[in-house]
């Protein structure tokens, strides 16, 4: 049902009185409604909406960036008005918006970036929890990077980089709750990224798996050493 009515809007969209990346950015406003939300989920409606609307555009780059905004804010909007939870919506809209980028093919930075920003932005017009919607605006990025198989330090950080930019032109109160409650979210992102090397390196060392690595072991040695111990005194 999402696709479809965002198929119905992209047609308005594309007409010759609707023009440019506007256009695009409004027929994804028109398409992120409460009905579709609780119909689809907000990760699918959002991935969903942003394939349609900008897949096939002439100017991708400029698109995505504008239109995956448009869906992490409309989707926040929504959310008010059926008195859900700010942060979670967020976090699966620009989890979505991730997704939607790389089968587009568009600068997945950059959306990183425009949408912790955004998210920030819609938390702060509707009265929520700036600090609780950057912090799951940058675990929308990470699980994001981790679906695509995408560079999730990277990303977390261009994502980090947005929802400061958005919470410093708040107000230094905004400011340095966001950067409080990123410097946590950051840390578990290097924690994540630690146990994924870690990962790497034990399967290179052991790359036929760890049940045949452990029977390669040398654990006979022990017993050689008992073997060699001196006969009891008469």
């Amino acid at each position: 049902m999402a696709v479809r009515k965002s198929e119905a809007v992209m047609a308005k969209a594309s007409s010759p009185q609707a023009v440019g990346s506007t256009a695009v950015s409004r027929a994804v406003r028109e398409t992120i409604t409460v009905g579709e939300i609780v119909s689809v989920g907000v990760l699918n409606l959002v991935r969903g909406t942003l394939v349609t609307a900008v897949k096939g555009t002439r100017d991708v780059g400029t698109e995505v960036g504008e239109a995956a905004t448009a869906a992490v804010r409309g989707s926040m909007r929504a959310a008010t008005e059926i008195g859900g939870d700010l942060g979670a919506i967020a976090k699966q809209a620009v989890r979505g918006a991730i997704q939607a980028t790389e089968e587009i093919g568009g600068d997945l930075g950059h959306v990183a970036r425009v949408t912790a920003r955004g998210a920030v932005k819609a938390a702060n017009d509707v009265g929520g929890d700036v600090g609780k919607v950057a912090g799951k605006a940058i675990e929308g990025v990470v699980e994001g990077a981790r679906d695509i198989g995408a560079d999730v330090g990277s990303l977390a950080r261009n994502a980090a980089e947005g929802a400061i930019e958005a919470a410093d032109k708040i107000g230094r109160a905004a400011g340095r709750t966001v950067r409080s409650t990123l410097s946590e979210a950051v840390g578990g992102v290097r924690s994540l990224m630690g146990e994924l090397r870690l990962g790497r390196s034990a399967n290179s060392r052991h790359p036929r798996g760890g049940a045949k690595a452990r029977a390669a072991s040398p654990r006979s040695r022990p017993a050689r050493r008992r073997g060699r111990a001196p006969a009891a005194s008469k």
